[in-house]
């Protein structure tokens, strides 16, 4: 297909790096000619330099013969506007827009067909709303969600204690008590990669375990990773993505203390966040954190513009022995260095967008059998797409021991009529079911139907 992204900053780069990846036909628009012009020899893209906004730079990238524009500019108004020119110019093109204002947030998804928007984005809202997933079941590193919340991939970090050190993937069934799941992959020393049943865990590997929601809690004490409820966060950084998720844990009941070290910023979040307790202070200093009992905390979460930041002060929490800790980074190429650091859960805003944005590309590419979810996990390096099954879908009632699926493919779980299966070789799928797949292929699942040899 061909594809607009307009606006070439941390998500627009982003989402331009995976649609090409996945061969469209990319044109890039940035007001800046020399970030675009780099970008554009980086990822073999077309590039435009101009206002997004105006007819005439969308004709000249071609807005005529498009199929979807993303606007991703820092500029909620000129992305809107942006959208609008197009669908003027071209009115069966698919318009999708990122905005941050929390003002225009809710009135816009009420008001989408009235502008012509076929998705809305928002990386800060997607980060907190991770961030408050994360927090609301503590001991996992990363949670990603399936089959209406049913089913739940996890991460994990082996450590020199855990049950599982040692204990070969074939054998991890009576490690857990019993408790049947799957591991879908493991990253260690840099590299992922889908585990088979001679796997051994080692200290340091992060694993990503598929399991129905019920017996989460079950795996975190045989883990022995305590779930304490949180009833006190710390956040440093009082941007979108705190403002987001202090909504959201102060309506869990959770009490929410934020730093931040503009005067102007703390103003308004005192008038707009009363329940919280805002502090003008400078977060990176260990003193202030102290001083503002950081060692009461459950929880901590450091979500200022600068990874380095978050990651100091993540570390030091965890010195402190804070029981969760989450990390906000805008740079996922870093994140090969943090797996080897006590940081706690990493969340990338424009990662989890990107992955929004792939997913309604390659559903509209395929409409039928295409994933209904997406996830990106082990770090943006294994996908976890969730499929429906319906009457195109091949092998119904066949066992799995009789299939041959490509190389780096997984079915990691069939939800058949409300009950979650951990699959062996005798399971089966059948229309209506709903079947999740782990791949880390460089070519793209784009339809169900792709997974088989």
């Amino acid at each position: 297909m061909k594809i607009i992204v307009a606006g070439d900053g941390k998500v627009g780069l982003a989402i331009t790096r995976l649609l090409s990846q996945e061969g469209h036909d990319i044109v890039a628009i940035d007001t800046k000619a020399n970030i675009i012009e780099q970008n554009g020899l980086d990822l073999d893209v077309m590039s435009v330099v101009g206002n997004c906004a105006t007819m005439d730079t969308l004709i000249e990238a071609g807005v005529e013969h498009t199929d979807v524009l993303i606007a991703t500019t820092n500029a909620d108004e000129t992305n809107l506007l942006c959208c609008l020119t197009a669908r003027k110019l071209n009115p069966t093109i698919h318009t999708i827009a990122r905005i941050r204002n929390p003002e225009y947030t809710e009135q816009l998804y009420k008001m989408r067909e009235d502008f012509g928007l076929s998705l809305i984005i928002n990386p800060e809202k997607d980060a907190a709303k991770e961030i408050f997933r994360l927090l609301q079941l503590p001991g996992f590193l990363q949670r990603e969600t399936f089959a209406k919340g049913r089913v739940e991939i996890v991460e994990l970090k082996i450590e020199a204690d855990s049950v599982l050190n040692g204990v070969q993937l074939s054998r991890m069934h009576y490690a857990l008590g019993g408790k049947k799941v799957l591991v879908c992959a493991v990253i260690r020393e840099g590299s992922a990669f889908i585990p088979t049943a001679d796997t051994v865990f080692r200290i340091g590997d992060h694993i990503y375990v598929t399991a129905p929601v019920t017996i989460l809690s079950h795996i975190l004490k045989k883990l022995g990773i305590t779930q304490k409820r949180i009833k006190y966060a710390m956040l440093i950084g009082g941007g979108r993505v705190g403002y987001y998720l202090t909504r959201h844990l102060i309506d869990a009941g959770i009490r929410v203390k934020i730093i931040e070290n503009d005067p102007a910023r703390c103003e308004h979040l005192a008038q707009i966040l009363p329940q919280a307790s805002i502090v003008l202070a400078d977060g990176s200093s260990q003193d202030v954190l102290e001083s503002e009992g950081l060692s009461e905390m459950d929880a901590l979460v450091t979500l200022t513009g600068l990874d380095e930041q978050n990651v100091i002060s993540s570390m030091y929490g965890k010195t402190r022995e804070i029981p969760n800790v989450v990390t906000k980074v805008n740079h996922m190429d870093t994140t090969g260095m943090l797996e080897t650091l006590s940081v706690g859960a990493i969340v990338s805003p424009k990662e989890l967008s990107s992955a929004n944005v792939v997913q309604y590309v390659r559903a509209m590419d395929n409409q039928a059998g295409a994933a209904v979810t997406l996830h990106k996990i082990a770090n943006g390096r294994i996908e976890a797409l969730e499929f429906v099954m319906n009457e195109r879908s091949r092998y119904l009632g066949v066992p799995l021991k009789k299939l041959q699926l490509k190389s780096k493919v997984l079915i990691a779980c069939i939800t058949h009529r409300g009950n979650n299966i951990v699959p062996d070789g005798n399971s089966t799928f059948e229309i209506g079911d709903t079947v999740i797949v782990i791949t880390n292929r460089d070519a793209p699942i784009l339809q169900f139907n792709d997974i088989f040899a």
